[in-house]
């Protein structure tokens, strides 16, 4: 392998949707470089904490269905049980959920926890209350995902945070995905939330980090002895 080929292979690719943000950092450090040295240098470093800020590396999913997988980069910030938005449809009864917050450092990019088809998509307007607040759940502007699967219906639910004025969903009710396919974005700081079915065990602890599109945050049963992995590009 060549450097050039090595220097490619080490620095992961970035988001279509960050390009507009990044020429914008861009032409806002150049302009502040007219008024300070200093201004520009700072312009500079925001330019490229935005860069990282839209990366999207490739990840590598385990391919079985008795596993959920992480649809989010962060940390572990809610186990336990709660009732689903009542958009999705899914009843006012708890159910065990798993809470996952990003910080701006995070790759924001979010990847479907399942594979099946996208039976609802439902967005709600809110409030913008930090995210890592068991109150954001509630209270914030979001968009969920209702996944069909064959333990039953499973809910991931992209939550705006305090910094994050826009949630992208890049996939539609109808849709059929695989896990750790990329179904959305949350700009700038936010979390996601994942309700599942009734069974599920899940297998993160509160504090931990997870990678979206390869940690597993629940399973069903037990998993087969000889798992399969994809490549998510």
């Amino acid at each position: 392998m060549s450097i050039a080929q090595s220097i490619r292979t080490a620095i992961p690719p970035i988001n279509p949707a960050g390009y507009p943000f990044i020429g914008l950092f861009a032409l806002a450090s150049v302009a502040l470089g007219f008024l300070s040295v200093s201004l520009f240098w700072i312009g500079v470093g925001l330019t490229i904490w935005c860069i990282l800020f839209f990366r999207d590396p490739a990840r590598v999913t385990p391919v079985d269905d008795s596993l959920v997988i992480s649809p989010a980069d962060g940390r572990v910030c809610f186990v336990g049980h709660r009732a689903p938005p009542p958009e999705l449809g899914l009843g006012d009864q708890p159910m065990r959920m798993v809470g996952i917050f990003m910080n701006v450092f995070d790759v924001h990019v979010n990847r479907a926890p399942v594979s099946g088809s996208i039976t609802k998509v439902a967005y709600k307007e809110g409030a913008f209350f930090n995210a890592d607040l068991d109150k954001a759940s509630e209270k914030n502007e979001r968009n969920g995902f209702v996944f069909n699967t064959p333990h039953g219906p499973l809910a991931a639910v992209q939550i705006a945070g305090l910094v994050a004025r826009r949630i992208l969903a890049w996939s539609a009710e109808g849709d059929s995905v695989t896990a750790g396919e990329r179904i959305g974005m949350i700009r700038f700081g936010s979390r996601v939330d994942v309700y599942l079915p009734e069974g599920a065990k899940v297998d993160v602890a509160m504090d931990q980090r997870t990678l979206a599109g390869e940690t597993v945050i629940a399973r069903f049963g037990q998993t087969s002895s000889g798992e399969r992995f994809h490549r998510t590009s």
